[in-house]
């Protein structure tokens, strides 16, 4: 059985909520680790790594562009996933391109454009303040894409099942 790592980064915890629903879909297994609890998690003992970031002013968190840099000869050995949550649609996969490195991106097996959400209750003062003027937004707003999950996992399970 496949051994699966899913590792994230989550600001306001619409990423958990994609790591958690990949957790469930996905099967037995799998680990999900936050980099909050801890940076830079061993990743030799899985045969499958699913990285996850969310975007904020255009950029992924620097703990990810870390762990991906650091793990990327690796990284480059595993069956890979990476994907990223952000509000902005037009700009997603663009900013996709800008998170991670070319060598993964071309040897990841599947590509995730989560969506996003403004949680303005986890947000702090500065913080809602930024979102109401760039996004005119008053309250708080969900648009995780639970199909663009479900996408992401076929092309894993796909890839997986070729390559057996």
């Amino acid at each position: 059985m496949i051994k699966t790592l899913i590792i994230y980064s989550s600001l306001h915890g619409c990423t958990a909520r994609a790591a958690e629903l990949l957790q469930k879909r996905l099967g037995h297994n799998i680990t999900c680790h936050n980099m909050k609890d801890k940076p830079n998690p061993s990743i030799d003992t899985y045969d499958r790594v699913i990285i996850g970031g969310s975007i904020h002013a255009g950029k992924i968190q620097r703990a990810v562009k870390y762990l991906c840099k650091k793990n990327q000869k690796n990284l480059l050995k595993k069956q890979l996933g990476l994907f990223i949550c952000c509000m902005d649609q037009e700009k997603a996969l663009e900013q996709y391109r800008n998170a991670y490195p070319e060598l993964l991106r071309n040897h990841a097996s599947a590509a995730g454009l989560f969506g996003g959400e403004f949680n303005f209750e986890r947000m702090n003062f500065v913080q809602k303040a930024i979102i109401k003027k760039i996004s005119g937004l008053e309250a708080s707003v969900d648009k995780l894409d639970e199909a663009a999950i479900g996408k992401f996992i076929n092309q894993l399970e796909s890839r997986r099942q070729s390559s057996d």
